[in-house]
């Protein structure tokens, strides 16, 4: 068999570059920053616990799909 005809295995994919690093960070740590700044508080205290499950509690919130 010639050895040009031969298939070659793809090389993987080179890392990202220090400052694509760097970027995705910033904008992830300015997103969470934003995030909890406009967000509401959340009350634990107001929410059903997660053992709960089939247990017969009332399911009065948690979980934002549930009717009203």
């Amino acid at each position: 068999m010639d050895t040009t005809t031969r298939l070659r295995t793809p090389r993987p994919p080179s890392p990202p570059s220090p400052k694509l690093r760097g970027l995705f960070w910033l904008l992830l740590a300015g997103f969470l920053t934003w995030d909890f700044s406009v967000s509401a508080p959340v009350d634990l205290r107001n929410e059903p616990p997660l053992i709960a499950a089939g247990s017969g509690q009332s399911a009065a919130g948690g979980h934002c799909s549930m009717a009203k």
